[in-house]
């Protein structure tokens, strides 16, 4: 389909010479049968957001599956200044939509998305962790691929666990200055983590083991399947006593609030884990502080916090749940009002998650 349409749009447009759409044979080896469902059809068009688009082959293929696709690049870095997604979304007839933005000016499409496809992106970019901070704020899911590096340029082998990129010259490879940082795979999954995505899947092809950051010959790539952790209370109905959403996806609490919890449908017993931070001042009213809980009304072992900072506990729950469930939390103390912040202030709560108990 693609392939023809090019043909009758001929000369007019430069194409982009890789062939992108081989790609979906890495998505059909990251989507096993655990995330198969990304690409299944549901009620109401999912959201997908092709960035760095090229010439819109993976945006249209996503369309022809059923997606509401979003194909995205800039005129300036697009092999052809965009003219290519454009004849072929009016040779196809296609209703996907197009938008010009360049990351590295700070700019990212509007919108919430299911999934975001990062194919071949990411060394091109001079503001990396900005980007897939974006990203993560943006979207659900990302499917990514980018290249790295096991080696410096000459073969010296770098330790697996360095997180480190290196900073490309210009023309340093192909004669392409737009080629910027190659990552290493430590400091591509500690990147990852970093800008709030979560590590589903990771593969790693072509000179795995020998890999340098600039010899063709030696080119290796991953394609893995993050999810978003931007927002890790969003699965939630948050009940009394939340503050707005903060900039990492927490929220400070007053000294009572409450929320029904997804409880998923697992043999065995199951935990309620919940990660929180306890700020410095109140620790210095007092040696300790304690958060009360109860589910469904009834109570459960209080946490008690003897030091400031992020950490997270776990407390098992009473019988096995399917559903939903009701959980209440009481502050044993809490910050007043005061001139730096007018808020009654409890915790912070980072995440809330029900699993099985080990």
């Amino acid at each position: 389909m693609v392939a023809e349409a090019k043909r009758r749009i001929g000369s007019r447009v430069e194409w982009y010479p890789y062939d992108t759409l081989s790609a979906i044979a890495h998505f059909d080896g990251l989507l096993g049968a655990g995330h198969r469902h990304l690409l299944e059809p549901k009620e109401g068009a999912r959201r997908v957001l092709d960035l760095g688009c090229g010439d819109g082959e993976i945006s249209l293929f996503l369309e022809w599956l059923g997606f509401e696709a979003v194909a995205a690049d800039h005129p300036r870095y697009n092999h052809n200044g965009m003219r290519g997604v454009r004849a072929l979304r009016e040779a196809l007839g296609s209703r996907m939509e197009i938008r010009e933005v360049d990351l590295d000016a700070l700019a990212f499409p509007e919108g919430s998305y299911d999934l975001i496809i990062l194919l071949g992106v990411l060394y091109h970019l001079r503001n990396p962790f900005y980007a897939l901070e974006q990203m993560a704020r943006h979207g659900t899911r990302c499917l990514l691929s980018t290249r790295v590096a096991a080696r410096l340029p000459g073969g010296k082998a770098l330790p697996k666990e360095t997180a480190w990129a290196y900073l490309l010259d210009e023309n340093e490879i192909a004669g392409d200055d737009s080629n910027y940082f190659v990552f290493s795979d430590a400091a591509l999954r500690l990147l990852l983590k970093r800008t709030h995505w979560q590590v589903l899947d990771y593969r790693n092809t072509g000179a795995t083991g020998n890999s340098e950051p600039v010899r063709l010959d030696r080119d290796e790539r991953v394609f893995c399947l993050v999810q978003s952790e931007h927002d890790r209370l969003a699965d939630l109905e948050l009940g009394e006593g939340w503050y707005p959403r903060e900039e990492t996806g927490w929220r400070w609490t007053r000294r009572k609030f409450s929320a029904t919890v997804p409880a998923p449908a697992l043999d065995g017993p199951l935990e309620i884990e919940m990660e929180v931070y306890v700020s410095d001042e109140l620790l210095r009213q007092q040696e300790s502080f304690q958060l009360d809980l109860a589910v469904d009304g009834t109570p459960l072992a209080p946490a008690v916090f003897t030091h400031a900072g992020a950490q997270s506990f776990e407390r098992e729950l009473p019988g096995v749940r399917d559903g939903r469930l009701r959980l209440e939390c009481a502050t044993s103390a809490w910050l007043a009002p005061d001139a730096s912040d007018p808020r009654e202030r409890g915790i912070v709560v980072s995440s809330v998650r029900v699993r099985r108990r080990e």
